[in-house]
């Protein structure tokens, strides 16, 4: 199925994709200079640094976090089991490798760092084996969260910052999705998430652990220096397998449904670059340490571009048209997620910086075009 190109489809939905290239390299690589000027920047001394564990630390959104809790002055703790994480992405502090449900290494890391702080993002995140393979999830998601939380408690350490995920909200309809929107997920990865929602709640209530839960959308793009960025083994993701698509490393992207109630037949998705996610961790974090209570935010720009939307964005930026099969839909993928992201705003001061398509299809590919990695 080839999509052709198109102007603005809603209110709520991109602008103009059909444009002359969206990204040089001249500009990724200004970026990246002052990414790494702010970095050498960074003066804090080791001993005046305070510690956080990041769990899943090692991952695709958790490695960027660590870069930019270092960046802030904080020393991130990487605990990760490295089943879908990598070692060559821990490069702000130390590795302890470990899974949440060990209980007995948990205990041993608390009680060797001054941890003041938990970012937890390990958690298995594909919807469509969630979908076949529920028990993974649940036992994984669910179980290692209480886990984590008991290892807490018996520490002394009441503020968590919780990855959770749009997909709290199932299907829902073409206005940008605020907080107060009823949760039912449609998938087990998302009701494993909104299971963990509940807990920390009542945690909060009972124990006086205080929680932010950070629902975000689609995260995408790559750290802007090049340090780091999108690996998955399997790659799933829309963006990066499109790229790889490019790159002879697939034989074509393949669509899952163009027969969705959108404009053009694609699933439309709110997509924010990682490192709007990491510096959002940041200010929920120092928003706990300062005592705040916490709650559950959006992170999202509060604009949605189809799937077609975004393979147009990539052949402007690339000159490449994108090889694509259509296929059916997955099951318990809904037609449309757009996050409201004003009470992340007004709670946080937070706002995208990087979230432009420019910018993330720009990082992503400069970081596949410098990797050349070759997972599938």
């Amino acid at each position: 199925m080839q999509i052709a190109p198109q102007r603005a489809i809603s209110r709520f939905y991109s602008v103009d994709v059909n444009l002359a290239p969206l990204f040089c390299c001249r500009k990724i690589n200004s970026v990246a200079k002052q990414a790494l000027r702010d970095t050498r920047e960074t003066s804090v001394q080791p001993n005046q640094r305070r510690k956080v564990l990041v769990t899943g630390g090692a991952g695709y959104i958790g490695s960027h976090c660590c870069k930019a809790l270092y960046d802030a002055g904080y020393q991130p703790i990487c605990y990760d089991n490295l089943t879908t994480g990598h070692a060559d992405f821990v490069k702000w502090g130390p590795l302890v490798v470990g899974d949440v449900a060990e209980s007995a290494k948990l205990d041993d890391v608390f009680k060797s760092h001054a941890i003041v702080a938990v970012v937890h993002f390990a958690a298995f995140s594909s919807v469509d084996e969630s979908v076949t393979n529920p028990h993974k999830y649940y036992r994984n998601n669910l179980a290692g969260t209480l886990s984590l939380l008991e290892a807490m408690r018996a520490a002394g350490c009441l503020n968590l910052v919780f990855s959770s995920t749009g997909a709290v909200y199932g299907s829902a309809d073409s206005k940008p999705i605020s907080e107060s929107f009823p949760c039912a997920p449609i998938n087990p990865y998302g009701a494993s998430k909104y299971m963990i929602e509940r807990i920390l709640s009542d945690y909060r209530a009972a124990y006086g652990l205080n929680s932010f839960c950070l629902r975000y959308f689609n995260a995408c793009g790559a750290d802007l220096s090049g340090l780091i960025g999108e690996r998955h083994e399997p790659e799933t993701h829309l963006i990066p397998r499109a790229l790889m698509a490019i790159q002879g490393k697939l034989k074509a992207l393949e669509i899952y449904g163009s027969d969705y109630n959108t404009p053009d037949g694609t699933a439309i998705r709110d997509y924010i670059h990682v490192v709007d996610l990491a510096a959002a961790h940041v200010l929920a974090l120092a928003k706990l340490l300062k005592g705040h209570g916490g709650g559950s935010l959006n992170l999202g720009t509060g604009t949605g571009f189809s799937v077609g939307q975004i393979l147009n964005a990539i052949r402007a930026t690339t000159g490449k048209q994108v090889p694509q099969i259509s296929r059916a839909r997955r099951a318990g993928d809904p037609s449309i997620l757009i996050a409201d992201p004003a009470q992340a705003k007004a709670v946080l001061n937070f706002v995208s910086r990087h979230s432009s398509l420019e910018t993330i299809v720009g990082s992503a590919w400069a970081w596949h075009q410098a990797t050349r990695q070759d997972n599938l």
